[in-house]
């Protein structure tokens, strides 16, 4: 068992991997929060609550205890208007019009596995041994609302997962304003804020800073997880770095709206709540309707950093991403969009994939351009069939002439917008997301697909999906390039037009859902003008996503590094493109160029047929090499050894479970005059073992190169350089 519950003390105590969680029902009913953090035997109250009057904290039962005040008590579903003045987890609205709700505990259930989310991704399992669940159901009487708290312990991960359903038991009609995932209060404030923010072409920078008074949170209002702000935040203590230090982190499984946010109160204790964001949405319950909250996974590390990464990575690899490319190498692509944007025939295409072949690239993807009359980027999204101006004899064919070169034929869509200039729109305008007499805002030249409804997301699925059967196509790259406005459905009435976004997803979900399971021998890749969109819940129905538009070898440093806190190595497309890059305009050496990309998804996306003869050999090189990595780069542990957010060098490194074999990469961006000689030390390797440097020949223990370190050769010299060691264990 992992779940215990203790009948006369009320305590549930749920042990996850190498942490404990536990919780108690007191005085009438309410759920507490007791502790979370490194495993413990057994919860015996040394730090058990603790009540006085305090002012201005009000008592929701001030005949029996001045002491006893929600405003004061670490909660696990904490609500508004019944003393606590915290940011609650849950708000509704009566038929009445108010906002007041009491909730209290009624039963609980505890049974072996982890059950689905109707209509959500999630975590899941492949054995019931694998995990245990603890429901707990809380009861509103005023309104009969039940709160059903589903918490997922997995045995060997310091992971538990949490989501909420809300069920309408009463008579009349309620309106959720807010309605997020999880919530957790913390003892203190002594930690600092970790998020991943940026900007198109700058996605998951890492940010940390201290908790201050206050409210500081992140979100999307943009209808998509965004560029802006990942759906991820992580206390830690400010003495956390990467191998040493608690961490906790929450990581929200969905692809819309979001909010994430950590506040503190007059007393100093810090409350961290999850979920759909409460901004621009409501959501209907008739009586007997039912709500379900998407899922937020919290991981415990007390190894740092470094060991919440890990954790995360090898739970979303192996238990969030499905299908057969989920344990699969992904292949080397090569990506015609850098080479030839809108222009392009299928003879240029061809002479691409052949010199791709020869390199020994083992897919070409065909990226936008490829249907309607699409010779820019103003026209045919929706009209999804082929071009026959550029592509004659059509996909099939195309696709039959690659696949001649030993290589796969993979393809571009934007299944989510329109075109104004669009058959699809002149035929049905009221298809996209629109309010009735407002504007419709355009960006990129189109609109948003309204995946709330039915009849449009039936459409799309077969639209999509005659493609797909129509040639021999192994990869697809779903992309979706502008966020949401004017948010209205033309199907939905007045009092449910708030549902809109939060509908959208479930419906886009469903779509995702038949057009993957359909055509299991197709690797997706998800992508958002790049890295708009990497998140969980991506990711369960795409086991990669393209990571960034920006190709810039030093801009990837940070994004990768970036991305890597949260998401696994096998789920970040990374691309080998032109110089001057075409989103910086660097110029930057083949090599780093090659080794960035080569600690991802290895592809290429320049015009391979004006390579030199030296930068085809040196090409040629990079893909024999990853080919042998390739495994260990996807799907071994990750460490990262030096952050391109502290200085002027990055490294990183990639360990197999046997600790046999390994790789790191050392990256510099500026060289400087004199500089002083450099050495990096690894992480993650057996102390134990020795192991020879591929390179070299020079044997040396794990010990010295974890503790003494790897010197940096003294004659790399110049900016943008790269050095690769390639360990194994020495016989």
């Amino acid at each position: 068992m992992t779940i215990y519950y203790h009948d006369s003390q009320k305590t549930f105590h749920l042990q996850a991997g190498d942490s404990s969680y536990v919780m108690q029902v007191v005085n009438k009913g309410f759920l507490t929060h007791l502790y979370w953090g490194k495993k413990i035997k057994e919860y015996r109250f040394a730090n058990r609550l603790q009540f006085t009057d305090r002012a201005f904290s009000g008592n929701p039962h001030p005949s029996e205890n001045r002491t006893f005040s929600l405003d004061t008590l670490p909660q696990e579903f904490p609500v508004y208007g019944t003393t606590d003045y915290r940011a609650p987890i849950v708000q509704v609205q009566l038929e009445n019009g108010t906002t007041i709700t009491d909730f209290r505990y009624d039963s609980h259930r505890i049974f072996k596995g982890k059950p689905e989310l109707e209509g959500l991704p999630s975590t899941y399992i492949e054995e019931e041994a694998e995990a245990e669940t603890l429901e707990i159901m809380l009861y509103d009487e005023l309104s009969g609302l039940k709160a059903v708290l589903l918490y997922t312990v997995y045995n060997d991960r310091s992971v538990i997962t949490r989501s909420i359903r809300l069920v309408n038991s009463g008579r009349q009609s309620l309106q959720l304003l807010r309605a997020l995932s999880a919530s957790v209060d913390f003892r203190d404030n002594d930690f600092e804020f970790i998020q991943l923010s940026g900007a198109w072409g700058k996605e998951r920078e890492i940010e940390r800073h201290s908790l201050r008074q206050g409210i500081q949170s992140i979100e999307s209002r943009r209808g998509a997880s965004s560029h802006q702000q990942n759906p991820f935040l992580a206390l830690a203590r400010k003495n956390a770095d990467e191998q040493y230090g608690d961490v906790y982190g929450f990581s929200f499984v969905y692809s819309g709206n979001f909010l994430a946010q950590a506040e503190v109160d007059q007393f100093h204790t810090a409350r961290v709540s999850m979920g759909i964001n409460p901004f621009d949405f409501s959501w209907k319950l008739e009586p007997g309707d039912s709500f379900q909250c998407p899922e937020v996974v919290m991981v415990y590390s007390h190894e740092g950093l470094g060991g919440m990464s890990r954790t995360y990575h090898d739970l979303y690899r192996h238990r969030l991403a499905r299908g057969p490319f989920r344990d699969r190498e992904r292949p080397i692509l090569i990506n015609n969009w850098e080479a030839t944007y809108f222009d392009f025939n299928a003879d240029k295409i061809e002479s691409i994939a052949a010199a791709g072949s020869e390199l020994g690239i083992e897919l070409f993807v065909l990226d936008d351009g490829w249907f309607g009359h699409r010779d820019d980027d103003k026209t045919s999204l929706g009209d999804w069939f082929v071009d026959e101006r550029k592509l004659p004899n059509g996909l099939d064919d195309l696709a039959s002439r690659v696949r001649n070169m030993n290589m796969e034929f993979g393809l571009w869509f934007e299944p989510e917008m329109v075109s104004v200039d669009s058959d699809l729109y002149r035929n049905h305008p009221d298809w996209c997301l629109h309010v009735p007499s407002a504007n419709r805002s355009e960006s990129r030249n189109q609109l948003v697909l309204d995946f709330s409804r039915d009849d449009v997301c039936i459409a799309v699925t077969k639209m999509v999906m005659d493609i797909l059967s129509s040639a021999p196509i192994t990869y697809v790259k779903w992309d979706m390039n502008r966020h949401m406005t004017e948010i209205g459905s033309a199907r939905l009435p007045a009092d449910r037009q708030r549902e809109t976004a939060h509908r959208y997803m479930l419906g886009l979900y469903r779509v995702m859902e038949k057009i993957t399971t359909s055509f299991p021998h197709i690797l997706f890749e998800s992508c958002s003008g790049g890295g708009g969109r990497f998140d969980p819940g991506m990711l369960y129905y795409m086991p990669q996503t393209w990571t960034s538009d920006n190709t810039d070898a030093v801009s990837r440093l940070k994004i990768q590094y970036g991305t890597s806190l949260v998401y696994p190595i096998s789920s970040m497309g990374a691309h080998v493109s032109d110089v001057p890059n075409h989103q910086v305009n660097r110029l930057t050496s083949l090599q780093m160029r090659g080794d960035v990309a080569a600690s991802g998804n290895l592809g290429y996306e320049l015009d391979l047929t004006k390579l030199t003869d030296e930068e085809k050999e040196e090409v040629t090189q990079q893909v024999a090499q990853y080919k042998k990595i390739r495994s260990l780069i996807q799907f071994g542990d990750f460490y990262r050894l030096l952050s391109p957010f502290a200085g002027n060098e990055t490294a990183w490194m990639f360990v197999n479970k046997k600790k046999t074999e390994a790789v790191l990469f050392y990256f510099r961006v500026l060289d400087a005059p004199n500089a002083p000689f450099r050495s990096v030390k690894a992480h993650g390797l057996d102390s134990g073992k020795t192991y020879r440097i591929q390179e070299t020949g020079e044997i040396v223990g794990g010990d010295e190169l974890m503790y003494a370190g790897m010197d940096v050769p003294a004659d790399v010299s110049g900016d943008f350089q790269s050095v690769v060691w390639h360990l194994k264990e020495a016989e």
